[in-house]
């Protein structure tokens, strides 16, 4: 995931040179704390809109009327799965989804179970989450109950391209420790997935997840 460079840092192999990576190996991880938002984001294979299927729109774009909270534009989602260090697998979306939701106000329990019920049953084959996924959705809503920054979907990432993610993620209180702690639990959780097997958990060989306890899947 993660290659050295001459400057002591570890550089996404999607930020290296060469072909750009497909949607399925894009990862930025968490160790690129040196470069700026646009910086990974230019690497993103990103999605057009009309791409997405009416019925993922109904539920998650922010100008349905039928919207749950969360809801956000595609742009600022993107942003999120840089700070938050998820990749483009189902399992990156749900957790990517379960945070920005979590840390919107205006969520009830009742939304949660309209979107689980959703994503499991009514979305297309290539966007259902699968019960594994929920897992992730479930670890992803409940670290973004406990954010001090509230309400992802209404940040100006867009206007924020500049900045270093040390910087953003210290303004949003993301801590990279953290994360890493709730990863080590989601990977002891879905230990056989593709996307747990690359999640980023180890910073500086120290294992963070003895000193912040991840919050329980529920």
């Amino acid at each position: 995931m993660l290659q050295g460079n001459a400057a002591g840092y570890s550089t996404p192999m999607s930020m290296m040179r060469g072909p750009r990576l497909s949607w399925r190996d894009w990862n930025p991880g968490l160790d690129n704390d040196h470069l700026t938002l646009g910086q990974v984001l230019d690497a993103l294979p990103a999605a057009q809109p009309a791409d997405v299927p009416w019925i993922v729109r109904f539920f998650e774009n922010p100008e349905s009327r039928f919207a749950l909270p969360g809801a956000i534009s595609l742009a600022r989602h993107d942003a999120v799965h840089v700070l938050l260090g998820r990749g483009l697998l189902p399992q990156d979306e749900a957790f990517v989804i379960g945070c920005t939701m979590g840390a919107d106000d205006a969520i009830r329990p009742w939304h949660r179970l309209v979107f689980r019920f959703a994503a499991r049953f009514l979305y297309p084959k290539y966007y259902r989450l699968t019960r594994q996924n929920l897992i992730a959705f479930d670890l992803g809503y409940n670290l973004g109950l406990e954010q001090p920054t509230r309400d992802f979907h209404d940040i100006d990432f867009e206007m924020r391209r500049h900045c270093v993610l040390r910087e953003l993620r210290n303004e949003l209180g993301l801590s990279v420790h953290r994360l890493q702690a709730v990863f080590r639990y989601e990977k002891s959780l879905l230990p056989a997935t593709s996307a747990s097997r690359r999640l980023d958990i180890d910073f500086g060989g120290v294992d963070h997840s003895t000193i912040y306890p991840p919050a329980e899947a529920s």
